[in-house]
C-alpha cells in the first residue's frame, strides 16, 4: 500500500495557493492521502479528494468551524496491519517521541504537522513523522511531503523534496 503524506497545506477558499504538480503526481498514484491539518477550508479538502484516492484528514490549529465539525482532531487508521495515528500538533521537540508513543500506545507511527519543519525519528519499531509543507515552507529549506510504503505489518516513510 502507497500512501501520500501531506500536512500544512493551508489553502484558504479563494486563495491562490494551490498543491506542486510533482505532489498532486504523488498524490495520483498512492492508495491514500493523509493530511494531518491545517487544510484550511472545506474548498481545499474537495480539491484534494478529487484528485483521486481516498483522504483521511485531520484538524489543525488553522483550521476553521466547517472543517472541525467534519473532521477529528486526531486518529487512528488501520492500515493492512499497520496502525497509523495523526495528531496536528506533537509539541515541544524535547522528548516529543516518547510522548506520542505514550499519547498512542497502539500505533506503529504517528504522522504530525504544525511546525512545517520534516522530520523523521524511529525508536525500535515506533516511528514518528512529520512530512513539512507542500505548500509554505517558512524556515524549512524545502516544501516538501512525504510516501509512506506499507508490506505486511512494516511501514517505511520517505521524505520528498518539491521544487
Amino acid at each position: 500500500m502507497l500512501v501520500a503524506v501531506i500536512s500544512d497545506t493551508h489553502m484558504a477558499a479563494g486563495g491562490r495557493r494551490r498543491l506542486p504538480e510533482r505532489c498532486v503526481e504523488l498524490i495520483r498514484g498512492a492508495d491514500l492521502v493523509v493530511h494531518a491539518g491545517d487544510i484550511m477550508s472545506l474548498e481545499a479538502l474537495a480539491e484534494l479528494e478529487a484528485v483521486g484516492p481516498p483522504v483521511r484528514a485531520i484538524t489543525g490549529n488553522m483550521d476553521g468551524w466547517e472543517l472541525r465539525d467534519r473532521l477529528p482532531a486526531e486518529t487512528e487508521l488501520e492500515l493492512e496491519g499497520v496502525r497509523l495515528a495523526m495528531i496536528h500538533d506533537a509539541g515541544p521537540a524535547a522528548g516529543r517521541l516518547a510522548r506520542m508513543r505514550r499519547h498512542f500506545p497502539d500505533a506503529d507511527a504517528v504522522v504530525f504537522g504544525h511546525s512545517h519543519i520534516p522530520l523523521h525519528e524511529r525508536d525500535g519499531g515506533f516511528q514518528i513523522f512529520n512530512p513539512g509543507s507542500p505548500t509554505e515552507r517558512r524556515r524549512a529549506p524545502h516544501h516538501s511531503m512525504g510516501v509512506a510504503r506499507i508490506d505486511g505489518d512494516a511501514i517505511e516513510f520517505e521524505l520528498v523534496q518539491l521544487g
